[in-house]
């Protein structure tokens, strides 16, 4: 139907002159657009090489994210963020390039989200694309272009899914009919239902199903474009959309580590440097929420360090093809610098990552050998839905005046070995001691026969698990040689030490730092807590500390640049 419709609004089009181009609504990064140049470069989290002097068009795209990265024309923003006279021209001839083999309808880019992506770039890089009149031809073409995806979206947007696919499209159209000649009609019917879809898929407390804190971040973005691009046009912003924005720039806030970057839960990753805090400065959203709670994570902040924990159940069923079994895992930032990690989304590495990295496993929490807290179901193809885990969380919050602590517990492993997930994690004000505490128990009598019956085919090794403690890739850890701990050493020069009680054995293992922007994924360690379960309760105490020579205040004011843009 999407190519039905892309080939019917293509006959007969005229080309569509600007009103008045829009501002960028892209942040891309001049790296990566120098990367472009060269040949080489990540888009859709795929690498894509081309040989200088050839078309990207030429080249397979078998994978379906480096598809929509191409045909969403993602590049677009780091070429623009580039800006010379070499980035304008290969912009310039992509395009045309593009227009020329697909402009039409044919070809895999004509779904109406990829469409309104393409829409909201177009307009927005504009003035990089045109040619000042000096190929009136291909102007022409562009303008005409312009005009058949305004018309195409206009008739498919209802056909995206609903969420983010749905507001790429609308936001695509709402700048178009804005932005260009005889266009003006589509503009009530384009917001009216980004009002419907702000109001079906963002709650009051700025929340979405999938609960991934990037693609909340990417809802933000294109619904403040939105709104700024009716502002410039002198019309009026919705009150939805406004309360939307507010909503989930308190969300973000509350999520928005001391170093400036997202949590990396249910298929998050690494936003474009800078993209967090240009979107949260524009929503003019400045405090976080009130308890520390928001899209189910908890935050806790001390001095300048910062804990975000995920205290909800996973998204489950459809919808939830990137949710991760992540109940009670958290990542804690110190400063400007990551310490304890999740590692991330698998998805731009292939399904065997995919999948992985969706285990319990990847996470710093708990997690039974060789078993997730959640467990995904089956596919025939794609990602694989959660179809199974935590359906019942505790979270409470406890404020001293020393310390801030949440007291969490899931029931994720109660269906099969009887036994409930209690976690405390305590930040002490001053943000230099962490201290935690994990027990697995059995509470409810119909538990304890279960996990009598498990433990009775364990034998005598009991029901193995293990607490882990993921480090990011620049943080050097080094075992005690008693093995009673471990000491973390950061970039910036502070210096952390993990403690524990309780009868485990603390080991350093190999780990991944999974991340969009990388070529492969990076290698790092993960400090292993693992003990075995032999009676109705078994529990560990640790903690996770500032040593003493380590000052209170460190001068870190160096730009990580392998940190912020991996290099290809």
């Amino acid at each position: 139907m999407n190519a039905l419709a892309a080939r019917i609004t293509a006959r007969g089009v005229q080309p569509a002159d600007f009103t008045a181009p829009p501002e960028p609504s892209g942040l891309g990064a001049s790296a990566r657009g120098q990367q472009v140049l060269d040949g080489h470069f990540l888009v859709g989290g795929r690498i894509v090489q081309l040989p200088q002097g050839t078309s990207p068009w030429d080249r397979p795209m078998p994978d379906r994210a480096l598809r929509n990265g191409m045909h969403g024309f993602e590049w677009l923003d780091h070429l623009a963020a580039l800006g010379n006279r070499a980035a304008r021209r290969t912009a310039q001839d992509w395009t045309a390039q593009w227009i020329a083999r697909f402009g039409r309808g044919s070809g895999p880019g004509w779904s109406p989200a990829l469409a309104g992506q393409r829409l909201r770039r177009w307009t927005g890089h504009a003035l990089l694309l045109m040619s000042d009149g000096k190929a009136p031809a291909r102007d022409d073409a562009f303008l005409r272009a312009l005009a058949h995806h305004t018309a195409f979206v206009a008739r498919r947007w209802d056909a995206a899914a609903p969420g983010q696919p749905r507001l790429e499209a609308l936001t695509g159209l709402l700048l178009a009919a804005l932005s260009l000649q005889g266009m003006a009609g589509h503009v009530p019917a384009a917001k009216a239902a980004l009002v419907r879809e702000c109001r079906a898929r963002i709650d009051a407390n700025g929340a979405i199903p999938s609960r991934n804190p990037q693609e909340l971040l990417d809802i933000l973005v294109l619904l403040t474009t939105a709104a700024r691009a009716l502002e410039d046009a002198g019309r009026m912003v919705e009150l939805a959309i406004t309360e939307a924005i507010e909503h989930i720039a308190i969300t973000l806030r509350t999520l928005r580590h001391a170093d400036g970057a997202l949590p990396r839960f249910h298929g998050a990753d690494s936003a474009t440097e800078g993209l967090l805090d240009r979107t949260l400065a524009e929503s003019a959203i400045r405090a976080p929420s009130r308890d520390g709670r928001a899209m189910g994570y908890g935050r806790l902040t001390g001095g300048r360090s910062t804990l975000i924990v995920d205290a909800a159940p996973p998204p489950l069923g459809p919808g939830s093809e990137r949710a991760h079994a992540s109940t009670l895992a958290f990542e804690l930032v110190s400063n400007r610098r990551a310490v304890i990690v999740n590692c991330g989304a698998g998805a731009p590495f292939g399904a065997d990552w995919e999948r992985a990295s969706r285990a319990t496993a990847s996470h710093s929490t708990l997690a039974l050998d060789g078993l997730s807290s959640a467990r995904m179901g089956v596919t025939r193809r794609g990602s694989a839905p959660l179809g199974d885990g935590p359906r019942t969380i505790g979270a409470e919050l406890e404020r001293e005046p020393s310390h801030t602590a949440f007291l969490l517990s899931h029931d994720g492993y109660v269906a099969s070995h009887g036994l409930t997930h209690l976690r405390r994690l305590d930040l002490s004000r001053d943000g230099r001691a962490l201290v935690g505490e994990d027990t697995l128990v059995a509470l409810a009598p119909d538990d304890k026969h279960r996990l009598e019956r498990v433990l009775a085919r364990a034998g005598d090794h009991g029901i193995g698990y293990a607490i882990r403690f993921h480090l990011h890739p620049q943080a050097r850890a080094e075992p005690d040689p008693a093995g009673t701990g471990a000491t973390i050493t950061l970039q910036s020069g502070e210096v952390w030490a993990l403690r524990f009680e309780g009868p485990a054995r603390l080991s350093l293992e190999p780990s991944v730092y999974l991340e969009a922007a990388a070529l492969r994924p990076r290698a790092t360690m993960q400090i292993t807590l693992s003990a075995a379960v032999r009676d109705y309760t078994s529990q560990i105490a640790w903690t996770l500390a500032k040593t003493a020579d380590t000052p209170l205040a460190l001068r870190d004011i160096g730009r990580d640049d392998a940190l912020a843009l991996p290099p290809l």
